[in-house]
């Protein structure tokens, strides 16, 4: 078996690129061949409105390696990345970690988040650390729901990374026979040297993207984020942030009581650091997540994660168990102090959370995938069955 893997980009490790480096790796680990491809043409300069059809056509230029990708026994890419191969007979699988259409309608406009957010907003704007209370436009975004549609409509199989982001393909009008729902897997280093005892004194702690402009910075929650915070005033906390917004980083500081803020840190690093601080709390305030890989790698060190129902957690966290779901920012400051409070409870939820993030292992992963691979070489027409039909 062969499969052509598309990339994004070869020096993207986080979010898709990373979940694509680990599963190609895992499939080779298991005897199937992987040919990869990178886009390098951006073929036009095309102007803000129309990123998104920028953004699309940029893996057009994939064509150039069309025979190569032609000859492998299924293509596989994110979302849309395989668009240009739709009209050729291969085989293409579609993961989807997330879509567009599911960030687009859970992000709201300014004006409609409650007042004590929207206060936060108001307060990054007046700091320049947004230049806008909304986005001009949200077309790109629109432009790459629709593509994405067109994509998961065409191919022959889509990998959903969660039961949400499954619903929102049903919800798009895909059917539901051909979505396969597989979660994403951490490395196996987070499973090494797990820690055995909770921290005395617990922190807050966030891990993650966090947003660069004002919609995803909303996406993300970081109004959520900053609240939660502040509630907690003489807590430490620690936020260890992927984001090209460099103003945030010096704001959460000066802004948030208590705070030490890191952006950018290598995986060994993090681990280092939540290893450290077992016991603590992660704040989950993402108003969408397909996934949420920060909430798995955060619970395999022992953190207790506290998390509107986003990505995977409403599949695996149990209310008192392995940490609590919240479905208001009342309720997250409840369920925060409620640990806070009992050392007893904290420590047993920090067992159960490590316990749980052992079933997002690479291996898991992987053996789900293969038989969906197989199942579409078994039912592909062979070139000989091909001509016989074309001669009908």
């Amino acid at each position: 078996m062969k499969i052509a893997f598309i990339h994004q980009e070869k020096k993207l490790k986080t979010g898709a690129g990373y979940i694509n480096s680990l599963i190609s790796s895992k499939l080779e680990g298991n005897g199937i061949e992987m040919a990869h491809f990178y886009p390098k043409v951006k073929l036009v300069d095309a102007p803000h409105h129309l990123k998104g059809f920028n953004n699309i056509l940029f893996f057009f230029s994939l064509l150039e390696h069309r025979n190569k990708v032609l000859g492998c026994d299924i293509i596989q890419g994110t979302t849309y990345t395989p668009i240009a191969f739709l009209s050729f007979s291969t085989p293409i699988v579609s993961h989807f970690g997330s879509t567009t259409s599911g960030f687009i309608h859970a992000t709201p406009r300014t004006n409609q988040t409650e007042p004590k957010l929207r206060e936060i907003w108001h307060e990054l704007k007046q700091a320049k650390i947004i230049s806008e209370l909304n986005i001009k436009t949200r077309r790109p975004l629109r432009d790459i729901a629709d593509i994405e549609n067109l994509v998961a409509k065409r191919v022959v199989a889509i990998v959903a990374t969660s039961e949400i982001v499954k619903d929102d393909l049903i919800n798009d009008g895909i059917d539901e026979a051909k979505i396969h729902v597989v979660h994403n897997a951490i490395e196996d280093f987070w499973f090494d040297d797990s820690p055995r005892e909770v921290v005395a004194t617990p922190w807050l702690i966030y891990l993650g993207r966090i947003g660069q402009d004002v919609f995803t910075f909303k996406l993300k929650g970081l109004d959520r984020l900053v609240y939660a915070y502040r509630a907690f005033k003489n807590v430490p906390k620690l936020s260890i942030l992927m984001t090209a917004n460099k103003e945030i980083n010096s704001w959460l500081r000066l802004s948030v009581n208590l705070h030490t803020v890191y952006t950018n840190l290598y995986k060994l690093e993090i681990k280092e650091k939540l290893r450290a601080l077992c016991g603590s709390v992660m704040l989950i305030t993402s108003r969408y997540e397909g996934f949420c890989l920060s909430m798995v790698e955060g619970m395999s060190q022992g953190i207790i994660p506290v998390a509107f129902p986003v990505g995977v957690a409403p599949e695996i966290i149990i209310n008192g168990v392995n940490g609590y779901l919240v479905n208001s920012e009342k309720e997250m400051i409840e369920a925060i102090k409620g640990i806070l409070d009992n050392n007893d409870l904290r420590k047993q939820l920090s067992i159960n959370a490590m316990k749980t993030a052992k079933q997002f292992s690479s291996e898991n992963m992987t053996n789900k995938l293969i038989p969906i691979y197989k199942e579409i070489i078994a039912n592909k027409p062979n070139k000989y069955e091909k001509r016989l039909n074309i001669n009908k």
